[in-house]
């Protein structure tokens, strides 16, 4: 039995599936759409939560029987996958609002950290708040990202350091998933830092998360990924692995931050393990990159944080584009060194210091970024199947949303079929 068909938006102006036969990784100069399965004058039609149509307009009444559905006239504007954001530390309690002067005025991260804030902060913040506090201010947050696009949200814990405020993170990142439009792909990061408690034991904490967190954060259901930030003064590559391999016996899928401190060699690990991602890359060699090149491991970047920490090494995004990696990109939320939840502003910076083309950088926002959370099947893109989660721009040149930066384009988003946000202007 065919599935009835809901809604149709028609006039589209620009179609962006991010479905056109092949992966996206051709050469700009020869191919400078390719990946976006660009579609002029288009249609697209919805029904089941699912996109079950796109094509030219002229043949969408050759194409289907859509009698009794809801026909929307999009005015000849852009419409593409909304937008996924695979990295963020959504989850947490507090403000380091504070900390930002002081880094201003030219205060270390270590002299901030020595008087109590930084991550230590944040930490004692999340472990003292409810979880109907983390829930509120996460579902406020998950709004904003909304705004901007953004349909699919990755969410992070490792603010707790803690069996007890593990837990309560990623209850709170599953609380917001069934609450709010947006749909939270959870990830257990206790393996953040070291908390201030097992400084001088170490092996304790590792113990900790993987004979007490880990098996209950599997038996609970509560994350799909376990992610480790394996870098200068987090956790060794030694550690990393135990842990990463202690959370594949749980069915946890590996993910990583590295490279961002320092060389530490976390490009081999991932690759080893079979990580979905290994996020960061500031640090990243042409090795690195040709032996991502030939993994299933996404590289992800993360512009926003070396832009909001006042330093200017960005990963090289174009010596890893240029090797074939499938490159993301994310905003990289959290309370310290990222804290903006506007995507498309990432997207304008990866071109600008990642050195992405645009058309990556859209890629890298959509299909790569289902990618870096195995879930290039369902979002991501509008190929028939996939979730008919839809951004409709208020622009008639894609090529505009990138370019035209600091500004939400938004005009409409569909979640699974269903209009969950229109952008009121004043």
């Amino acid at each position: 039995m065919k599935t009835k068909v809901e809604v149709v938006l028609r006039n589209i102006g620009q179609l962006l599936t991010m479905d056109s036969g092949d992966d996206g990784l051709g050469d700009e100069g020869k191919d400078p759409i390719a990946g976006l399965g660009l579609t002029l004058d288009a249609a697209l039609a919805m029904g089941g939560g699912k996109v079950l149509w796109s094509g030219k307009e002229s043949e969408l009444e050759n194409q289907l029987d859509f009698k009794g559905a809801e026909i929307v006239d999009v005015g000849g504007r852009v419409v593409m996958p909304g937008l996924v954001d695979c990295h963020t530390h959504s989850v947490f309690a507090g403000s380091r609002a504070q900390e930002f002067s002081r880094r201003v005025g030219g205060a270390s991260y270590e002299e901030i950290l020595a008087a109590g804030g930084g991550i230590h902060s944040t930490v004692n913040a999340t472990r003292a708040a409810g979880i109907e506090i983390l829930v509120a201010t996460a579902k406020t947050r998950l709004d904003r990202f909304l705004s901007f696009g953004v349909t699919t949200v990755e969410i992070k814990s490792g603010y707790g350091l803690e069996l007890g405020t593990e837990l309560k993170m990623l209850k709170a990142a599953q609380e917001v998933d069934r609450i709010h439009p947006v749909d939270v792909i959870p990830t257990l990061l206790a393996a953040h830092v070291i908390p201030k408690e097992y400084k001088k034991d170490r092996n304790s904490y590792i113990g900790l998360i993987t004979k007490e967190i880990l098996p209950r954060v599997a038996q609970d259901g509560l994350a799909r990924f376990c992610d480790v930030f394996c870098d200068q003064g987090a956790f060794t590559i030694e550690e990393s692995r135990l842990i990463l391999q202690e959370g594949k016996k749980h069915g946890l899928v590996p993910r990583i931050h590295g490279e961002q401190l320092s060389r530490s060699g976390s490009v081999a690990l991932a690759v080893e393990l079979d990580a979905s991602s290994i996020d960061h890359l500031e640090n990243a060699s042409e090795q690195d990159a040709r032996l991502l090149a030939s993994s299933n491991t996404v590289a992800v970047l993360l512009p926003g944080a070396t832009y909001f920490l006042g330093k200017k090494d960005f990963a090289d995004g174009r010596t890893l584009a240029d090797a074939g990696c499938k490159v993301a990109v994310s905003t990289d939320f959290n309370p310290g060194s990222s804290h903006t939840e506007n995507l498309p502003l990432m997207m304008n910076m990866a071109c600008l210091y990642n050195h992405l083309y645009p058309r990556e950088a859209l890629l890298s926002t959509t299909k790569w970024a289902a990618d870096a959370l195995r879930m290039g099947d369902s979002i991501g893109t509008l190929r028939p199947g996939a979730k008919a989660d839809v951004l409709v721009l208020d622009l008639r040149d894609y090529r505009t949303f990138i370019y035209h930066f600091g500004v939400n384009h938004t005009h409409k988003v569909y979640k699974n079929g269903a209009l969950v946000y229109t952008r009121q202007i004043a």
